[in-house]
């Protein structure tokens, strides 16, 4: 028995077997969608920005 997975972009059962040749999509155009969001940067890992430190006072001797 062939295990399904949902597809990540659309949800639709995808067969998870070296038949598929989109796995784990469901399809090419699946593929192509997701593929395509993450070269125009719409996926992102959610950063929490430090505070920036103030120079310390005296610094290096030359």
């Amino acid at each position: 028995m062939v295990k399904s997975v949902p597809c990540p972009r659309c949800g639709k059962p995808a067969p998870f077997a070296p038949a598929n040749r989109w796995r784990p999509f469901c399809s090419e155009r699946c593929k192509m969608v997701d593929l395509g969001d993450w070269a125009a940067e719409r996926y992102r890992v959610p950063v929490q920005e430090q505070p920036e430190k103030a120079p310390e006072e005296g610094g290096e001797e030359r």
